[in-house]
Parts: structure tokens; C-alpha cells; sequence
């Protein structure tokens, strides 16, 4: 069962709510509507569901997106999020997702459900659109971790490998690191510390070096990490030209009778390219590196982005990648030792 977190998000509760029942009713997941129990059920009775159809804890606070995320976590001990987390932590939930303040999903991950072993810190682990034979990059770290060391960057690298062979099933994923060229000399002081120990054979991996802005959606890498920063601006770039470039098209499009029949003739093809560029196909990150299954969605996830990012929460639950992660986080401390 995954714990949803109802009130979170730009458009909950409706969309929360929808995207659950969605998610029972299309995926046949087992999800648990966390939040004010009243406005929850008014969702349920609009969208004709049954009483039974999901379960309902009811939670009497929220919190908000403006607040302070470690301190609203600490004082909001009946929010919406927190008995999220609490029920992972008891075990009566595999996992939780949460389109509400990231920060404090990032807070929760750290203070509730808590680090893996040899986890300095863990990192939000997205996925961009790339031209490869998996259709998504994954991108690590995406925002949690702004100002970061040469071993937190090959933790990142070490446990992103880990998540792309599972999730994506790349069975040697190709690892890189963002920088401003490809020679080994470019970069950082930290990305040259990170990219030689990267580049040691005990990391276990195949490391490409250095990956330029020019080469993040190329297909030649699966795993690209980067400090929470880069990573972020990363995200946000990408979101944006993607917008952009389908707001250009329809222009384009409604422009002529023309191009209008021609984009009739490619609706498939244009569906499809939809389909591997928008983040909602995917639905939430997760935090690599915690003891349990946390995903963050975007604020303004839809119903459909919530169905895949439960989606995307049970695959990860039903992975048990922890050993995995864990052994990684180790490796990358040994990378340094020698």
C-alpha cells in the first residue's frame, strides 16, 4: 500500500484524490488518501466512488508550501505529511508520495524515515528525456543538496547507477558528470575530485567523464549527477523549453489550414513525442538513499501525473533496492580512502 499524501499539491485535494482512485482503478494499486477526511470524501462522492474503495487516515494539518520544512514537519505532527511518513515508518505503508513542500519530503526523509548506512546525504533522483533506447536520462541530484562534496557527487553517481539498472532496466548504465567541457581538465575543483574517483575501476561502473549541457538529452548517457544546484537548473531549463517548444508548435500549427491537416496526419507521431518529453509520464522523483520509499511530484501535478507517480512509488517498493544503495554509498566512501 502507498501512502498518499491528499492535501499536498497545487490542485489537491481534487487531483490527489482523482489520481488515487485512478491508480486503484486502472493499475489495481492499493493506496491510503491521507488528509481532512470530510473534504477527501467529498472528492470520492464527486468522482461516484464507493465508500470502500480506497482507505482514508484522517489528518488534521497541513503543511503549506511557503513554510519553513523542517520546523512545520517537527510542529505539524498530525499533517497530512507527516503521518505520511509515519506510516512508512511503522511499516504499514511500502512507500509515499507527496506533490506538497519538497523541502519538507526531503525533511521527512532525513528525520523520520532517516539515511541509509554510508549515506552522507541522499539526493532527489529524476529523469530527463534523452534519445536513447530508454527514453529517459536519470538525473541526480535534482535539487536536495545545494552545496555538495566530491563524495556526496559520487554517492549521487554510485547510487543513480543503481537506480537506473532497476527502475529503467539498463543493464550497464553509462554514468557521467556535468560540466563545462569534456577534457578532464575542465570542471570544478569538486567535479575533478568526484570525476577521479569515478574513474578508479573499483567504482564498479562505466563512467563516460564529463557530460556537456550540449549532451544531456543525446541518448550517450543514462545516469547523469551533479550537485542539487546544477541539477535543479537542469530540471527547470528542460521544463521550460519543453513548454516552449509545444507552445511554438501550436502556433505553428493553427497558422495555416495547411499545417493544421499536416499535424492531423502526425497526431500519433506528435503523441508520441508528448508522451517521451512530458514529466508527467513519469510522476514523482525519489529520495535515493532513505530507509523507505519517498516520491516527490510536482507542485502542480495533475490526477494523471499522481496515477504514475504511485505508479512509480509501488515499482520502486517492489524493487527493495536498499541493500543495493547501501553497498554503493560504501563503495564511494572506499573510492576515497585509497
Amino acid at each position: 500500500m502507498i501512502a498518499l499524501d491528499a492535501m499536498g499539491g497545487d490542485l489537491a485535494p481534487a487531483a490527489t484524490v482523482e489520481g488515487a482512485l485512478r491508480a486503484h482503478r486502472e493499475r489495481g494499486l492499493e493506496v491510503m488518501l491521507v488528509g481532512d477526511e470530510e473534504r477527501i470524501r467529498a472528492e470520492l462522492r464527486r468522482l461516484g466512488a464507493g465508500a470502500s474503495e480506497l482507505g482514508i487516515r484522517h489528518a488534521t494539518q497541513v503543511v503549506e508550501m511557503g513554510e519553513h520544512p523542517g520546523q512545520a514537519l517537527r510542529k505539524k505532527k498530525d499533517s497530512s505529511l507527516r503521518v505520511c511518513f509515519d506510516l512508512c515508518k511503522s511499516g504499514d505503508a511500502e512507500g509515499l508520495v507527496s506533490a506538497g513542500n519538497s523541502g519538507a519530503v526531503l525533511a521527512g526523509g532525513l528525520f523520520v524515515l532517516g539515511r541509509l548506512d554510508h549515506v552522507d546525504r541522499p539526493c532527489i533522483s529524476g529523469s530527463l528525456p534523452s534519445l536513447g533506447g530508454a527514453g529517459r536520462t536519470v538525473l541526480v541530484d535534482m535539487g536536495a543538496n545545494v552545496n555538495c562534496t566530491p563524495l556526496q557527487i559520487a554517492q549521487f553517481a554510485l547510487m543513480g547507477e543503481v537506480y537506473c539498472r532497476h527502475i529503467f532496466g539498463v543493464a550497464k548504465p553509462r554514468v557521467g558528470l556535468v560540466a563545462n567541457g569534456e577534457e578532464e581538465g575542465k570542471g570544478t575543483d569538486l567535479t575533478r575530485a568526484a570525476a577521479a574517483a569515478l574513474r578508479k575501476p573499483a567504482s564498479g561502473i562505466d563512467f563516460k567523464g564529463y557530460v556537456e549541457g550540449k549532451d544531456i538529452f543525446s541518448g550517450d548517457y543514462d545516469v547523469i549527477a551533479t550537485d542539487g544546484f546544477t541539477g535543479n537548473v537542469l530540471l527547470k531549463t528542460a521544463e521550460g523549453a519543453v513548454w516552449a517548444f509545444g507552445q511554438l508548435l501550436k502556433r505553428q500549427i493553427k497558422s495555416s489550414a495547411v499545417a493544421s491537416a499536416g499535424a492531423l496526419l502526425m497526431r500519433s507521431s506528435l503523441d508520441y513525442v508528448k508522451k517521451r518529453v512530458d514529466y508527467e509520464e513519469i510522476g514523482g522523483a525519489p529520495l535515493l538513499g532513505v530507509r523507505g520509499v519517498a516520491f516527490i511530484s510536482h507542485g502542480r501535478s495533475s490526477s494523471y501525473a499522481i496515477l504514475n507517480a504511485l505508479s512509480s512509488a509501488q515499482a520502486f517498493a517492489a524493487q527493495h533496492m536498499e541493500d543495493e544503495l547501501t553497498a554503493a554509498a560504501k563503495r564511494a566512501e572506499q573510492l576515497f580512502a585509497t
